[in-house]
C-alpha cells in the first residue's frame, strides 16, 4: 500500500530524471471539421468536409514524451528517424514545444514523416464523432544507414551519461519497417548490459519476445501470443501470470504486463499483482498504454521498486483514459487525487 509521503517523495524526483525515448514518432494531425459547412464536390459529387481548425502533436514514441512532460520530467530526448519534409518541422515543432531535445530525430529523403492523420466533428466531442483515419507510414524496410544513425546517438547520449532511462516505442508492426530494426535491438541489448544502472523499458506491439535484457511490458494479449482479440475479451489472471514467468526467462529481465482496468503484472522481485483504479463512463484507451509507460518508467527513475511503479503507471493510466477523443495526459496533482481513490478502492 503506498503512502501519499512515498507517492510525494517520488513525485518530488521526476524533475531530476532525464529520459530517453528512442523509436517510432508519428505526427498526429487532427482536422475539426464543421457539419453545418459540409459542401459537396461539383465534379464527383462526394462529400467535401470543411476544415475549421488543425491540432497537431507527437504522437506514438512522441505520446510518451507528452506524457513524461506533462508529469515534470527534467529531461527528455527523441532518438529516431524521419522524413525530410513538412511533417517532420511540424513534429519537432511539437517536441521542442514540450521541453524535448529532437537533434537526435534525423531526416532522410527516403523516408516519410510517419503521420496519423485524423478528421473528426467538432460539435462531437465523443468517439463518436471521429471519421476514418488516413495513415502514412513506411512500406520499405529502413536501411542500414538508418540504423546506424540512430544506433550512433543511443551510444552517445549513453556514453557521455546523458540519460537515466532509456524508453523504446517498438510500434510499428511490419518487420524492419519501423525505427527499430533487428540492428537497433541488438544494439539495445548490448548497451543495456554495458549500463546496468540505466533503466531499459521496452513496448514492442509485435516483437516483445526478441528483445533481451531489457524491461519488457506487453498487454495482456500479446504476453499470451493473442493477435486479434475481441472488442471486451480480457486473459485470465492466471494464465497472464504464466506468461509473464515464461517472457521472464526467455528475455532474462523484469516484465510488467499490462491488464486495462485490472492493473499489472509484475515479475520482480516476484510475480505480483498491482491492482488498477476502478472508473465508470465512457472510456477512452487510445494511449493509455503510453502513459502508462512514462508513470512507470518516471517511477523506476526517481527510486521506485517494481511494483511502486507500476502503481504509477496505474494512476497514469487511469487519468488519460477519461480523456476523450485525444491522446491524454496527467500531471502530479492529479496523482495525489487519484491515489486516494486508489486506495480507497483497496479492500
Amino acid at each position: 500500500m503506498m503512502t501519499p509521503q512515498r507517492l510525494g517523495e517520488l513525485i518530488g524526483r521526476f524533475a531530476e530524471c532525464r529520459i530517453a525515448v528512442i523509436g517510432d514518432f508519428f505526427l498526429d494531425k487532427y482536422l475539426d471539421t464543421e457539419p453545418s459547412l459540409l459542401e459537396h464536390s461539383v465534379e464527383t459529387g462526394q462529400a467535401a468536409h470543411q476544415v475549421t481548425g488543425i491540432r497537431t502533436s507527437a504522437g506514438v514514441a512522441g505520446t510518451v514524451v507528452n506524457n513524461l512532460a506533462a508529469l515534470g520530467t527534467g529531461q527528455l530526448l527523441a532518438i529516431g528517424a524521419v522524413g525530410n519534409d513538412g511533417e517532420a518541422w511540424e513534429l519537432r515543432r511539437c517536441l521542442e514545444q514540450v521541453g524535448c531535445r529532437a537533434d537526435h530525430l534525423h531526416a532522410f529523403e527516403s523516408l516519410m514523416t510517419p503521420t496519423y492523420l485524423k478528421p473528426r466533428d467538432r460539435t462531437d466531442p465523443s468517439l463518436a464523432g471521429e471519421h476514418e483515419r488516413y495513415d502514412t507510414k513506411n512500406r520499405q524496410a529502413l536501411t542500414g544507414e538508418i540504423s546506424s544513425a540512430v544506433i550512433a546517438s543511443l551510444d552517445e547520449v549513453l556514453e557521455a551519461g546523458e540519460v537515466d532511462a532509456v524508453i523504446i516505442a517498438d510500434q510499428v508492426e511490419e518487420e524492419d519497417r519501423g525505427v527499430v530494426t533487428g540492428m537497433v535491438r541488438e544494439a539495445l541489448s548490448r548497451q543495456a548490459v554495458s549500463h546496468p544502472r540505466v533503466v531499459f523499458w521496452v513496448d514492442s506491439r509485435t516483437r516483445i519476445d526478441r528483445f533481451r535484457g531489457v524491461i519488457t511490458k506487453p498487454n495482456q494479449f500479446e504476453a499470451v501470443g493473442r493477435e486479434f482479440p475481441l472488442p471486451g475479451e480480457r486473459v485470465e489472471i492466471g494464465d497472464a501470470m504464466a506468461a509473464l514467468g515464461e517472457l521472464r526467462n526467455r528475455t532474462g529481465a523484469a516484465v510488467v504486463v499490462t491488464l486495462g482496468e485490472r492493473g499489472m503484472l509484475v515479475s520482480d522481485p516476484e510475480p505480483t499483482h498491482v491492482p488498477g483504479v476502478e472508473r465508470d463512463g465512457e472510456l477512452d484507451t487510445t494511449g493509455a498504454g503510453d502513459s502508462a509507460t512514462a508513470g512507470c518508467v518516471l517511477g523506476l527513475a526517481s527510486g521506485g521498486t517494481l511494483v511502486e511503479a507500476a502503481l504509477v503507471g496505474n494512476l497514469v493510466a487511469s487519468i488519460t483514459v477519461e480523456q476523450l477523443a485525444m491522446t491524454g495526459t496527467a500531471d502530479p496533482e492529479q496523482l495525489r487525487e487519484r491515489l486516494g481513490v486508489w486506495a480507497a478502492q483497496q479492500p
